[in-house]
C-alpha cells in the first residue's frame, strides 16, 4: 500500500529526476519532478510538499552548492516543516553536512543505491508527518487555551440565577476553601468544579474527579488513599492515592451524600489532619489538594436522619453554591439549546440544520427535569433523527406533559381540538410530516403553519 506522501524532486539532470521517480512512484501516491529550480517557488504555493529532494548544483561545472544552499532557504521560508534532502556528488559531500546544519534533513550521494534513497525518504517523510502534527496539536492547544482562559466560558446563561452563581465562583476561586456545590443532577456541578479549578491560583495542575458513587467499601481506601506492596493479595505494587495524586491542585469528590457512614468517618480524619495513610504503610504522608465536593442530596435533612455526618458536613461546605434548576432559569433554555445545536450540527454534518422560534419556545415551556443534562441529549437525538433542514417539537420526544394529554377540551374549542389533532397525526407518523399532513387532508406548507401557530 502506498504512502499518501507527496514528494517533489528538483534536478536539471531529467535522466536522474525520471529514475527518482520511477522509483518512489511505487511507494508514495503523488511524485512529481521539476528540472528548472526557479520553479521551486511556485510548485510549493501550489501543493504543500512532504519531502523534497534537491540537487546542489545547477550551473555547469558548478559545484559550490550555492545555488543548493540558496533553494534551501527559499523551501525553509515557505514551507519549514517540509524535509529537504539533498542529492550531491561525492566531492560535495562536506557541503551537503553543511546543508544539513541550515535545515537540510539528509543528503543522498550520487549514484545512489535504491535501498538508502527509499530509506532515507521515508524516514524525511515520517518527520514532516511528525512536524504537522506537532504544529497541529500545538495550534489546537492555543485555540483551546484561549476559550479555557475566558472566563467561566463553558458555563453559558445570562439568567439572574446564573450570574449568582458566577459571582460566587470568581470570589471563592482565589481561595483555598473547601466548597460543596449542591444541585440536582445535569445541573452542571462539575463544570463549575472546573471553573473554580480554572480559576484558582492551581491552575497549573491537575484536576482530579472522583465519583464516589462508583467506589466500592472495599477500595475506598485504597482508591482515596493509595497502598503499598503487599498490602494485601491483588497489591503487587505500590499504588497513589487520589489524594496524593491531586497534590497542588483540586480534588473533586462528586456524589458525596452517597458514601456510608463508616466511609464518611474515613474520609473525615484525612480531611482534617491533610495526611493520607496508604493502606498496609505505618507512616501518614502529606498532601495539599483543593477539596471541592458535590452532592445531589439533601445534607441536612440527611444529618437530622442520622445518615451523614454533622462534622463532615462542617469540613466539606465552608461555601456552598447551589446550582438552580434548568426549570428556574428557562431565559437561559434557547442560549443552551443553541449552544448544543450548533455543536452537534458540526459533529454530524448536519451544517444547514436550524431550529425556528416556536421549536426553542417549546423547549422553554418544558420542565426538563433531566436539567442541562437531558436537553443536551434531547438536541444530540433530535439533530441525529431529523429529515429535513428544519427541527420540529416533534424531533425531541419530549415526555407527555398535562398541558396536552390531560386537557378536557371543550367542544367548542376548535383551536385545542385542532392542535390535538395535529399533534396525535405526527406522533402517529413518527414524526414524518408529510404522511401526517396526508392523514390531515393539508399540505405540507399548511401542516407547517399550524405547527408554528401551535408551537407544535
Amino acid at each position: 500500500m502506498k504512502e499518501k506522501g507527496r514528494i517533489l524532486i528538483v534536478d536539471d539532470d531529467n535522466y536522474v529526476m525520471l529514475s527518482i521517480r520511477i522509483l518512489l512512484e511505487q511507494h508514495y501516491e503523488d511524485v512529481r519532478g521539476i528540472n528548472n529550480p526557479t520553479q521551486i517557488e511556485s510548485a510549493i504555493a501550489e501543493n504543500h510538499y512532504d519531502v523534497i529532494i534537491l540537487d546542489m548544483n545547477f550551473k555547469a561545472g558548478e559545484t559550490s552548492g550555492s545555488d543548493g544552499l540558496k533553494f534551501l532557504k527559499l523551501i525553509k521560508t515557505h514551507s519549514p516543516t517540509t524535509s529537504v534532502v539533498f542529492i550531491t556528488a561525492y566531492g560535495e559531500i562536506n557541503l551537503a553536512v553543511e546543508a544539513i546544519k541550515e535545515g537540510a534533513f539528509d543528503f543522498l550521494v550520487k549514484p545512489w543505491q535504491n535501498e538508502k534513497l527509499l530509506t532515507t525518504i521515508s524516514a524525511a517523510y515520517q518527520l514532516n508527518r511528525s512536524a504537522k502534527k506537532i504544529e497541529q496539536l500545538t495550534s489546537k492547544q492555543t485555540v483551546l487555551n484561549s476559550i479555557l482562559d475566558a472566563p467561566f466560558s463553558e458555563i453559558i446563561g445570562e439568567s439572574d440565577a446564573i450570574k449568582s452563581v458566577l459571582r460566587q465562583i470568581e470570589k471563592v476561586a482565589q481561595t483555598d476553601a473547601n466548597v460543596l456545590i449542591t444541585g440536582e443532577n445535569g445541573t452542571g456541578k462539575e463544570l463549575v468544579a472546573r471553573a473554580i479549578h480554572r480559576s484558582s491560583n492551581r491552575s497549573n495542575e491537575v484536576f482530579l474527579n472522583v465519583d464516589m458513587g462508583a467506589i466500592t467499601e472495599t477500595l475506598f481506601e485504597s482508591e482515596l488513599f493509595g497502598h503499598v506492596k503487599g498490602a494485601f493479595t491483588d497489591a503487587k505494587a505500590d499504588r497513589t492515592g487520589k489524594f496524593e495524586a491531586a497534590n497542588g491542585g483540586s480534588l473533586f469528590l462528586d456524589e458525596l451524600g452517597n458514601l456510608s457512614l463508616p466511609l464518611q468517618a474515613k474520609l473525615l480524619r484525612v480531611i482534617q489532619d491533610m495526611k493520607v495513610v496508604p493502606v498496609g504503610a505505618n507512616q501518614a504522608r502529606d498532601f495539599d489538594a483543593r477539596l471541592i465536593c458535590a452532592t445531589n442530596a439533601n445534607l441536612e435533612s440527611m444529618v437530622k436522619e442520622n445518615q451523614f455526618r454533622q462534622d463532615l458536613l462542617f469540613r466539606v461546605n465552608t461555601i456552598e453554591i447551589e446550582l438552580p434548576a434548568l426549570r428556574e432559569r428557562p431565559e437561559d433554555i434557547p442560549l443552551l439549546a443553541e449552544h448544543f445545536l450548533n455543536n452537534f450540527k458540526a459533529k454530524y454534518g448536519k451544517k444547514g440544520l436550524f431550529a425556528p422560534d416556536y421549536v426553542f419556545k417549546k423547549l422553554t415551556k418544558y420542565d426538563w427535569p433531566g436539567n442541562i443534562r437531558e436537553l443536551q441529549h434531547a438536541i444530540e437525538r433530535a439533530v441525529i433523527m431529523s429529515d429535513g433542514k428544519q427541527l420540529q417539537v416533534s424531533d425531541f420526544n419530549l415526555k407527555a406533559t398535562n398541558e396536552v394529554d390531560n386537557e378536557q377540551f371543550d367542544s367548542l374549542n376548535l383551536e385545542s381540538l385542532e392542535r390535538w389533532a395535529i399533534e396525535s397525526a405526527i406522533k402517529k407518523h413518527q414524526g414524518n410530516i408529510s404522511n401526517a399532513a396526508q392523514e390531515l387532508g393539508l399540505s405540507r406548507g399548511a401542516l407547517y403553519r399550524r405547527m408554528e401557530k401551535y408551537e407544535v
